[in-house]
C-alpha cells in the first residue's frame, strides 16, 4: 500500500484540480494561441499536444513544445490540492502554490498560475486525497529491484515534454516526481530541488532508483536520471526527444556531478 501524503497544517489547500491535468503557467499572459485546447474550462491536453507537435518549427505559433521554455512551470493532477493565493483582475486565473510539488521557489509548494475554472472549492473538513497507489509493474530485469526504475520503463518511448508530470509526457523531474508520487511521497519538482534534498551517493555506490544529477560547468543541475544499475539510466531526454534506457553517453558522463538517493515507503 502507499503511504499517505501529510499536507502540513501551514499549507492546508484551499482547492482541488477538478480537471485530469492542468498545466500551470508563469503567468496568466503566457499562453499563446497554440495552448488553447490545454486552458480551456474543459481541457484537452491530448489536442494541445498535437498542436504543439504540428506547429513544431513555426515560430509565429511559438515553436511547439520547445516554445513552453518560460512559459510553462509544471502540471497538476486531477485532485492534486493546491492553496489559491490570489487571482488575476479578471478573476479567470488564480495563483496557486501545489504542497505536492516541493519548491525552494515557496516553502508552501510549487507556484504558478491556473485557469480559475480547472479548480474546485475544497470543503474545510475534509483531508485531501492521497496519490493513487503503484500499479503492479510488468515484468522487469533483475536489476530493476526498485519500484521507480519498472514505472519509468513503462513509459519508454514517450515524447519528452518540458513541465510534463503524466504519462501523456515527461521531462526529467517530473518522471521522478510522477514515480515518487505513486510510491505515495512528496519529493521535489525540480532537478536541481531533488538533488538538494536527495542523499548523496557516490557515484561508485549507486543502486538501482538511486538518482544521477548533470550540470555544465559553473551552472546547477538541469537534469536528473533515475539509475537503473551503476552507469545506466532511464530518464525524459530533451536532447533526444523521448524517455529512453541507455548507458550513459560520453556526453551524459562529461556533466554527471552527483549522485542521490531519495526515500522509499
Amino acid at each position: 500500500m502507499s503511504s499517505p501524503v501529510a499536507v502540513p497544517a501551514a499549507v492546508r489547500p484551499t482547492h482541488l484540480v477538478r480537471v485530469p491535468v492542468t498545466t500551470v503557467w508563469s503567468a496568466p499572459d503566457s499562453p499563446r494561441p497554440v495552448d488553447e485546447p490545454i486552458v480551456r474550462d474543459v481541457p484537452d491536453a491530448r489536442e494541445w499536444l498535437a498542436a504543439l507537435d504540428a506547429n513544431a518549427g513555426d515560430d509565429e505559433s511559438g515553436n511547439g513544445r520547445l516554445g513552453l521554455h518560460g512559459r510553462v512551470e509544471t502540471q497538476l493532477l486531477e485532485d492534486e490540492p493546491v492553496t489559491v493565493v490570489g487571482t488575476d483582475p479578471s478573476g479567470s486565473w488564480a495563483q496557486v502554490v501545489a504542497p505536492w510539488q516541493l519548491s525552494p521557489k515557496d516553502e508552501r509548494g510549487y507556484p504558478g498560475w491556473v485557469p480559475a475554472a480547472h479548480l474546485a472549492s475544497v470543503v474545510a473538513e475534509h483531508s485531501p486525497p492521497a496519490p493513487p497507489p503503484h500499479p503492479a509493474p510488468g515484468s522487469v530485469d533483475d536489476d530493476a529491484t526498485h519500484p521507480a526504475v519498472a514505472e519509468a520503463r513503462r513509459h519508454l518511448g514517450l515524447p519528452y515534454l518540458w513541465c510534463g508530470t503524466t504519462p501523456l509526457g515527461f521531462d526529467c523531474s517530473g518522471l521522478v516526481l510522477h514515480a515518487w508520487r505513486l510510491l505515495g511521497l512528496v519529493v521535489a519538482r525540480d532537478a536541481y530541488a531533488q538533488a538538494e534534498s536527495a542523499t548523496p551517493i557516490d557515484l561508485d555506490s549507486v543502486q538501482p532508483g538511486d538518482l544521477y544529477f548533470f550540470a555544465r560547468p559553473g551552472r546547477r543541475i538541469h537534469h536528473v536520471g533515475i539509475v537503473v544499475r551503476p552507469g545506466r539510466m532511464v530518464h525524459a531526454s530533451e536532447t533526444g526527444g523521448v524517455l529512453v534506457e541507455e548507458d550513459l553517453p560520453a556526453d551524459r558522463v562529461a556533466t554527471l556531478v552527483a549522485a542521490g538517493r531519495l526515500p522509499t515507503p
